[in-house]
């Protein structure tokens, strides 16, 4: 199972509690948006931060934005942002 590389997450800008994050891996973006992906920093997002994300960068790149939907008990959700 992938799980987020931490090191590759940065933050793009923040204010009044929103953060907007960029982030970037070699993991397809179906992958990402799996179930317990971003579990391990549930204590730095929040319901309604957005991620940048550059997705399968050693094989057919893939770009996104997604949205942090939920964040309860350390299970963290995303879901592409439209």
């Amino acid at each position: 199972m992938a799980t987020i590389d931490s090191k590759n997450l940065s933050v793009l800008a923040y204010a009044n509690g929103f953060t907007l994050w960029h982030y970037t891996t070699t993991d397809t973006e179906a992958e990402v948006l799996t179930a317990n992906y971003f579990d391990e920093i549930s204590n730095i997002v929040n319901i309604g931060d957005m991620v940048m994300l550059n997705a399968d960068t050693d094989g057919t790149p893939a770009n996104g934005m997604l949205v942090i939907t939920g964040n309860a008990s350390g299970v963290v959700t995303a879901e592409t942002l439209v």
